[in-house]
């Protein structure tokens, strides 16, 4: 026997397994139950959602040997041919292919006789926005008084399109698109009952690209298990799909909170060595935007504790303000790819423009009027001073500038004797992002062990560059053990942070402090903008 495809094979055949269309079950379970029977209905929706299936089960409810129900038996001569598409009375029309008004006029002309088998005749027309204008006028009259024994089920992804005479005859249903945990949950069914290995997270990246359609979900579950010669798993449905994964993501964020833009060009360079789709990085960085902005205001929308945990940190590095911006530079950075001269430099860009509006200090800034350099200046003329007595000179404002990326020297360079905060920020690429994530623990003659936040375990994946780095600093023969775990002390990155953290307040308090700055702030009742000062 042939091959015959999941979407097919899996395809439901009674409302009971049909997933995700709770709202419209209910409503049709219930007519044909109570026998209150419109005679047409409309269905909509994106492609993939159910629309043609609902009106098969539809016409196996109406026209099933056992009766009129909601539950049809699915063993009957009318049930099993209309599962299979050989039903004389159940007639499926294409309007993008039938879609003149001649075809239409054929079709009204049968449907006055009598079925020839079945309890009703079935039409369903699919992606009836197709129908021409005079097809549409045609039908008007047969669609508001058919005869008794037929009903028509009108499918299409654009109502819109539909002449508002034809939607006023219809019940309309409107299908929504299947959520990725849904969809996640039915592949899981199914490969369990193919008895395949899978992999949960490569069924998420599925569900992720069917974008809502469960047939487009299954076709790509085809194709995955074919890719991977009978196993569904993470890695191979990735290069699949050319889907950039949450540790290049996350790897991204740990650079842009460190405002280490080195380790950000690291992994644009490794997504352009796999070929992953710069377009697609670009949308999922916006989407965790949105879900770390989530995180700020509104954490129980997420209901994955595990994402909350991992989203938090996050959430508490970066100001409100900022994320709103970081999110529009992502998703303007997807309509410029085919602007730039090519995606990978338009990636980049996306990259230093996040880093290049990156504020200094975490935490959101406090509401100011005016810079006070643009008090001074205003006010310069009023406190003009006698030759003899020249005023203190006024502190120049600095403009917001990006902070520059750690110097990157050779690791051989490093003494054995500097401490590992200082060895861990001279690290090439991203062992360097690993190792100031982590906490030095224990170091031995062979063996390094260092503690690393559970916040930042994603990193764990860059072990073995992090070893050979250490290698050529200690010894050949050094062994890495990363724990992950809740450090004990600082870590480099968090003490750069809180370096840095001081290092800004103790120029603010310099400003705030000076004298002339003080004048002008009472004799014009000003106020610094505090995001204007960096430290020198």
């Amino acid at each position: 026997m042939s091959y015959q495809v999941l979407a097919r094979k899996w395809r439901p055949k009674s409302f009971a397994t049909l997933v995700g269309q709770e709202h419209v079950v209910r409503a049709l379970t219930h007519a044909l139950d109570q026998n209150r029977l419109h005679h047409a209905y409309l269905f909509t929706g994106t492609r993939g959602v159910g629309k043609t299936t609902l009106a098969r089960i539809m016409a196996k409810a109406l026209n099933c040997e056992a009766g009129v129900s909601s539950t049809p038996c699915g063993v009957c001569s009318a049930c099993t041919e209309i599962d299979s598409g050989r039903f004389i009375d159940y007639i499926e029309l294409d309007a993008a292919s039938n879609r003149g008004v001649d075809d239409m006029t054929a079709l009204l002309e049968r449907a006055t006789y009598a079925p020839t088998m079945g309890r009703y005749k079935v039409y369903v027309i699919d992606e009836v926005h197709q129908l021409s204008g005079h097809a549409f006028n045609a039908m008007l009259k047969t669609l508001e008084e058919p005869p008794e024994h037929v009903k028509f089920i009108l499918a299409t992804t654009d109502p819109q399109k539909i002449p508002v005479t034809v939607l006023s005859r219809c019940l309309q249903f409107n299908l929504k698109q299947m959520p990725p945990t849904l969809i996640v949950d039915h592949l899981s069914r199914v490969l369990q009952a193919e008895g395949l290995t899978f992999e949960p997270d490569a069924l998420r990246h599925l569900a992720k690209g069917a974008a809502g359609s469960m047939r487009d979900a299954l076709s790509l579950l085809d194709q995955a298990i074919a890719h991977g010669a009978g196993k569904v798993e993470d890695e191979a449905v990735r290069a699949m799909l050319g889907t950039v994964g949450d540790e290049h993501l996350f790897a991204l964020l740990d650079g842009l909170v460190a405002q280490d833009v080195q380790a950000m060009l690291e992994v644009a360079k490794l997504m352009d060595a796999r070929s992953l789709s710069f377009d697609g990085g670009l949308q999922e960085l916006a989407t965790l935007f949105h879900r770390i902005a989530l995180a700020q205001f509104a954490p129980e929308a997420l209901l994955d504790e595990t994402e909350r945990s991992r989203l938090a940190p996050y959430a508490q590095a970066l100001d409100a303000e900022y994320l709103q911006l970081a999110y529009q530079i992502a998703i303007h950075g997807r309509d410029e790819l085919s602007l730039a001269p090519d995606e990978y430099a338009g990636f980049v860009m996306s990259l230093l423009r996040l880093h290049a509006f990156r504020p200094q200090r975490a935490g959101a800034a406090r509401p100011v009027a005016k810079a006070a350099a643009k008090v001074a200046a205003a006010v310069a003329p009023v406190r003009a001073a006698p030759p003899a007595v020249r005023p203190p000179a006024v502190p120049p404002a600095p403009t917001p500038v990006a902070s520059a990326a750690p110097g990157l020297a050779a690791a051989t360079a490093v003494p054995v004797e500097e401490d590992w905060h200082a060895l861990a920020s001279r690290l090439p690429g991203m062992a360097r992002q690993l190792a100031q994530h982590c906490e030095l623990v224990e170091r031995g003659e062979t063996l390094v062990r260092l503690r690393l936040a559970p916040a930042h375990k994603h990193l764990q994946a860059h072990q073995e560059k992090l070893q050979l780095a250490l290698r050529d600093v200690w010894g050949a023969q050094l062994r890495l053990d990363i724990t992950v775990a809740e450090p004990a002390g600082e870590t480099p990155a968090e003490r750069r942070q809180n370096t840095e953290r001081e290092r800004q307040d103790r120029a603010i308090a310099s400003i705030e402090q000076d004298p002339f700055v003080r004048d002008v702030v009472d004799l014009f009742d000003a106020s610094i903008d505090e995001s204007t000062i960096k430290p020198v």
